[in-house]
């Protein structure tokens, strides 16, 4: 490999929508630079902070219509069964749930757990509670995607948290999207919930970590075995 190569691949690429806020930082940092040095390297540091917020890498997604997987970077916050979000018209039966939690130096690109027919997209408005809470699911402002996947319909819900104030979707109901594809970005601090059939067996456990368009939630299939799991 090249040194060119081998320099390019240790930047990871920045998601286009963070480009204007790295540039306020940017100028913000240079204002405060007249005024103190201090100033200038917290802005400096605060700076590299949203470039690094802002990163898009690139994931190695399975290709496998059994697996669903993870849309989004973080810690799974909870692993159970819950009813989903009315607006969502999955019913009011309890679909298993898990839930990613991001907090502000995740990658907050979000990516689709499964491939299938996006049937449609609803954007609730709500509180901004803290996104680790379960209430925050039905209470905070949320973005909801249906996928009519091979085994199923699955939900897709992006919740705002303590921090977040903006949701973004640049999905369209009515398109097929693939697994891994990117669909939204949350900023500063939130949630994904997912939700899925009922013979979905889930592949992580509560702490785990995740990294979207890699890890593997759950999986669909009688053979699957929810794992045992420690914590070392």
């Amino acid at each position: 490999m090249a040194l060119t190569d081998t320099i390019r691949n240790a930047f990871v690429p920045i998601h286009r929508e963070g480009y204007v806020f790295i540039a306020i930082f940017a100028a913000v940092t240079l204002i405060l630079g007249l005024f103190s040095t201090n100033l200038f390297w917290i802005g400096l540091i605060l700076t590299a902070w949203c470039a690094y917020f802002f990163r898009d890498p690139p994931r190695v997604t399975p290709l496998d219509d059994r697996m669903v997987i993870s849309p989004a970077d973080g810690v799974v916050s909870s692993v159970s069964t819950a009813i989903p979000p009315r607006e969502l018209g999955l019913g009011n039966a309890e679909m298993t749930r898990i839930s990613v939690f991001m907090n502000v130096f995740s990658c907050h690109v979000n990516r689709a757990p499964v491939r299938g027919q996006i049937q449609r997209i609803e954007h609730r408005p709500g509180s901004f509670l803290n996104a680790e809470l379960d209430k925050a699911s039905t209470e905070n402002e949320r973005n909801g995607l249906v996928i009519e996947s091979p085994n199923g319909t699955v939900g897709v819900v992006q919740i705002a948290g303590l921090v977040a104030r903006r949701i973004l979707c640049w999905a369209e109901a009515g398109n097929t999207i693939a697994v891994g594809e990117r669909f939204g970005l949350i900023r500063f601090g939130s949630r994904v919930d997912v939700y899925l059939p009922a013979d979905a067996t889930p592949r992580v456990a509560t702490g785990q970590t995740a990294v979207a368009g890699e890890t593997v939630l759950a999986e669909f299939g009688g053979g699957a075995i929810t794992p045992l799991v420690r914590v070392s």
